[in-house]
């Protein structure tokens, strides 16, 4: 009676209507405290004055080439991690369903790892790189899971095999290659230190696409959700939706990964975090999971550059420190169901 009646607040205009105009607010929150916070504060007359053209000297140099090109990449970032586990959990069927959890985001990683440390001359092309790593990743993970059909528990089974996998592929190259190792560890954990434009541009392309096709395909994840039999009944070809949409997670993952490294759990807690306010709709997910995910990586970002200051953490820290705990509730709330 009590899940029927949050069923019902969750599904009225009012309701929606208040959560997006707060989750809006709260990514725009977001976007402005990493804006004005660091190691020079900036008052929000300083920000308009940069955008409009009206002042320059340091405080301009700060904002234009350093805060707002990192906000803009950790606003991506958000969307395309959040994105990308939405997609997942609603395609397996599982609130545990994570690019990192599952292999994904290792497979990218393991790709991306070897182009920095064995073929650092050819790390232009970190991304499509980190994206064949994801497709390989997602392919071994369906072959492992196929049996009949595929599985939601057996994918998500499959996925923590090949996760661990592909991490112990990575061990092994930092091991063989040492003496590389420092530029490889900011992209183990996660991090937005020094990034800028041309990262920013290098993102965007795959944000767009993947946004596009997550919009495009909400109504056929509602008819996914309803389980395979109904879905077939339906006159929906769940294998073939079943794996595009888990190509564009990967392409989401890969995007993100090549450009900040393995950032953890977002697509865990963002995308659980905006269902339990907006509900399973995905025409409504989608758009709560992209702007929770900006609100997210802004936020954590910052709170990683400043809380120890002049010592920068990489925010992959800050979201392990909050995502591990939050996946060992969903494991002890579902017990023994995968």
């Amino acid at each position: 009676m009590e899940a029927r009646a949050v069923s019902s607040v969750r599904a009225s205009a009012p309701w929606r209507l208040t959560v997006f105009s707060m989750l809006t607010l709260l990514a725009a929150a977001g976007i402005v405290f990493s804006l004005v916070s660091g190691a020079v504060h900036v008052g929000l007359g300083d920000i308009y004055r940069v955008f409009t053209g009206d002042m320059q000297g340091n405080i301009h140099a700060i904002i234009w080439n350093v805060r707002l090109p990192r906000t803009l990449i950790a606003a991506l970032v958000g969307v395309n991690l959040s994105l990308a586990g939405a997609l997942l959990q609603g395609v397996m069927r599982n609130s545990m369903a994570d690019p990192h959890i599952i292999g994904v985001s290792s497979g990218a990683g393991m790709f991306g790892i070897a182009t920095l440390v064995m073929f650092p001359a050819y790390a232009y092309l970190m991304t499509p790189v980190a994206f064949v790593g994801a497709l390989v990743a997602t392919m071994i993970i369906y072959a492992l899971a196929w049996q009949n059909g595929v599985s939601p528990g057996r994918i998500i089974l499959a996925g923590v095999a090949v996760s661990a996998f592909f991490s112990s592929g990575i061990s092994g190259m930092l091991v063989f290659y040492s003496d590389r190792v420092d530029g490889a560890l900011l992209f183990l954990v996660g991090g937005l230190s020094a990034k800028s434009w041309p990262h920013l541009h290098l993102l965007l392309p795959y944000t767009i696409v993947g946004v596009l096709f997550a919009l495009l395909a909400a109504q056929r994840m509602n008819i996914l959700m309803l389980g395979d039999s109904d879905a077939k009944g339906l006159g929906l070809n769940v294998e073939l939706i079943r794996f595009g949409v888990t190509a564009a997670a990967a392409l989401l993952s890969a995007s993100a990964v090549s450009v900040v490294g393995l950032l953890a759990f977002v697509g865990l807690v963002v995308p659980h975090a905006a269902r339990l306010l907006i509900g399973n709709d995905y025409r409504l997910l989608i758009p709560a999971a992209m702007l929770l995910g900006i609100a997210a990586i802004t936020i954590f970002d910052t709170v990683a550059r400043i809380v120890f200051a002049p010592v920068e953490l990489p925010v992959g820290i800050i979201m392990g420190a909050v995502g591990a705990p939050f996946f060992l509730y969903l494991l002890r709330k579902r017990g023994n169901h995968v």
